[in-house]
């Protein structure tokens, strides 16, 4: 006879793997677990300079945006049957906001999607999700990096012949770019946050 388990029975994937939906529907799940590849991802404790840089960037998005946009933070993205990541922050088209209670938004509503990479998530930010959220056809994406304490943005926009990321940027001090819309960033600020 096998000994009992005492892990959740989410822990065990089902053979074809978990879906996109599954995640609505799995009791005691962990908050901001993400579906990556039908494989449950579970986060790790956000370091300061994580937490402070999304703080920033939200902060700033939100004095910027174009009133048929919203900045969302930490809300998961459909992108495929069995990819459900989690953005730290995403730029949505306003009438993708449908209720309160949502839980995810759909790849066609997201035109920018930015990760702020940790040392536990370095493989899956910098190459694996930005791969997905291109195959998705998201428009734009960043990834924001720690150097020294400090945030350099690493910015992307999708070739629409290739369906993947091309670079337009990076940015150590200011962020001043005018897709999906007319930003300025100014990246020091972290030091006051």
């Amino acid at each position: 006879m096998a000994p009992e388990s005492s892990l959740p029975d989410w822990i065990f994937p089902p053979p074809e793997g978990f879906t996109a939906e599954d995640l609505d529907h799995i009791p005691q799940l962990p908050a901001h677990t993400e579906l990556i590849d039908g494989s449950l991802v579970l986060v790790s404790p956000q370091a300061s300079f994580h937490t402070r840089t999304v703080d920033l960037l939200v902060a700033s998005l939100r004095r910027t945006v174009p009133s048929e946009l919203r900045i969302r933070r930490e809300m998961s993205i459909i992108l495929a049957k069995d990819q459900r990541p989690e953005p730290d922050i995403s730029v949505i088209r306003a009438e993708a906001d449908e209720s309160p209670e949502q839980t995810y938004y759909r790849a066609r509503d997201v035109l920018l999607t930015i990760e702020v990479v940790s040392p536990e998530s370095r493989s899956r930010d910098r190459r694996r999700k930005p791969l997905l959220y291109a195959e998705a056809g998201i428009p734009h994406f960043w990834r924001v990096e720690n150097d020294s304490g400090r945030p350099v943005v690493y910015v992307y926009e999708l070739d629409p012949a290739t369906c993947a990321y091309v670079p337009t940027g990076i940015h150590r001090d200011r962020v001043k770019v005018t897709v999906p819309f007319d930003m300025d960033i100014d990246l020091a600020e972290i030091d006051t946050i």
